[in-house]
């Protein structure tokens, strides 16, 4: 059954069939297009561009071939029920939160959480309790989520109704998902697992398990980042009776358009098709890539390579004294290697089944040739992380605050009014109803200083900041 693409083949079948247009969208199969468009791109894509005709299934209330994609996918991945999602992993996040947490009760989550938590948080009016991860202060990363620390935020806050965490994180480490499942179920709380990144886990022996092998109750994979979906493609995965799929079911359409591009669903269709029946093969080709490339970086004294992803298509590294912004810009601008994570400290390279060895030879080259005149890069000595910022309000009722715009200077001290995020990786700074402190603004200035870009936030050069009135 694996070999099957229902969706697929039905949104085929469905462009190719002989018809007269008088649906949505506008371009009506490609024939209002813009030629430039279409010559660059082709026919094909424009005549698959289509809504959800009856032959095509409702993905809000799916019947036909998109529930017959939907429940393979669910088999592949491991899950009880599967929904496609076109909104990418965001929706499945914030349609996580909006299903397990009614307004005013408690989240507990990893304070590493992607700015979409912050939103769901904002949009279902729920009180977050911050975990923080692990975090190695010679690398200035963010590593796990404990069974211990969980442990005590439940203890500590009994009226948790639900935990979330991220795993693996964009630098393929990955938290100990069946301890922290455990721990959630013997308090009667379901396991939200943000895998945005991992939707490849589970595929491979060589691989970790993935957060469904490891009991978790919802799991949000981005089909389209470690996998070859479509930008947008993502998968929401259900398994146990711990949360109601009827209510998530009926959460996903406050998150996803009404009008679900039919490319992105084909793409999710064919994704799984390909993991579940070619998966391990092209997956073992990517780990032999991605351990060619350690064994022969880490023989170069310039380059440090990070200890701790679990995840070994993810290579993070650190190249003499240069900040990840600026090694990433002379990689791009002198031999058109471009990494998925520049930091400040390090930057990230994610190998996918999409490349293939002269990917890494590229690769190879460039460090080899910047590493000839770099130092052997000296331990970092940051200090521990600080204490959460401590909120002050909810960040619904920050979000929905009368605020004023201050000078960065004079923020210190008044509660944060919006969302400062640098981006990559989406990890907020400071989120809305966090009081400023001394640390939080040093880290601000010192990510600007290092060419980081800032968003979420009304002014983009971190110069002012708004804060609650």
């Amino acid at each position: 059954m694996q070999s099957q693409t229902p969706f697929l083949e039905a949104l085929q079948a469905q462009a190719q069939a002989p018809q007269t247009p008088f649906y949505f969208p506008g371009h009506k199969q490609g024939v209002g297009i813009a030629q430039p468009l279409k010559e660059w791109l082709g026919d094909a894509v424009f005549q698959g561009d289509l809504p959800e005709l009856p032959q095509l299934d409702n993905l809000f209330q799916p019947q036909g071939p998109l529930r017959e994609a939907q429940n393979l996918a669910a088999a592949a991945f491991g899950a009880q029920q599967t929904w496609f999602l076109t909104n990418g992993s965001t929706a499945g996040v914030m349609a996580a939160i909006l299903a397990t947490c009614n307004p005013g009760e408690k989240l507990a989550l990893a304070r590493n959480s992607h700015q979409c938590a912050i939103a769901g948080l904002i949009l279902a009016g729920v009180e977050p309790v911050f975990i923080q991860p692990e975090y190695d202060r010679h690398w200035d990363m963010a590593l796990r989520v404990t069974p211990e620390a969980l442990e005590a935020t439940l203890k500590q806050n009994p009226d948790i109704k639900a935990v979330l965490v991220v795993s693996p994180t964009y630098h393929g480490i990955c938290s100990d998902i069946a301890a922290l499942a455990d721990c959630c179920h013997q308090h009667q709380i379901p396991l939200i697992v943000d895998e945005a990144h991992g939707a490849h886990l589970g595929f491979h022996p060589q691989l970790p398990p993935s957060a469904l092998q490891g009991n978790a109750d919802v799991v949000i994979q981005s089909t389209h980042k470690s996998l070859t979906a479509l930008s947008q493609g993502a998968m929401l995965h259900h398994q146990g009776d711990r949360i109601c799929r009827h209510r998530l079911q009926a959460s996903l359409p406050l998150v996803q358009s009404t009008s679900p591009n039919s490319l992105i669903l084909a793409s999710l269709d064919m994704a799984r098709q390909q993991m579940a029946t070619q998966g391990q093969q092209q997956l073992q080709s990517c780990l032999d890539l991605a351990q060619h490339l350690r064994s022969h970086l880490s023989q170069l004294p310039a380059v440090a390579l990070s200890p701790h992803a679990d995840d070994l298509t993810r290579l993070t590294l650190r190249l003499g004294h240069q900040s990840g912004y600026s090694l990433d810009e002379q990689l791009t601008s002198d031999f058109g290697v471009i990494c998925e994570l520049p930091q400040h400290h390090h930057l990230t390279f994610a190998l996918t089944i999409g490349n293939r060895p002269p990917d890494g030879e590229q690769l190879l080259r460039a460090i080899q040739t910047l590493a000839q005149s770099a130092p052997t890069p000296a331990p970092l000595a940051l200090s521990n992380l600080p204490p959460l910022p401590p909120l002050s309000l909810s960040p619904r009722q920050a979000h929905f605050a009368p605020k004023e715009t201050l000078p960065r200077h004079q923020a210190l001290g008044r509660i944060c009014g919006e969302l400062i995020c640098p981006y990559p990786p989406g990890i907020p700074l400071l989120i809305p109803g966090e009081r400023i402190t001394e640390s939080a603004l040093t880290h601000l200035s010192a990510t600007l200083a290092a060419g980081g870009l800032l968003t979420g936030c009304e002014d983009s050069t971190g110069a002012s900041l708004r804060v609650v009135h």
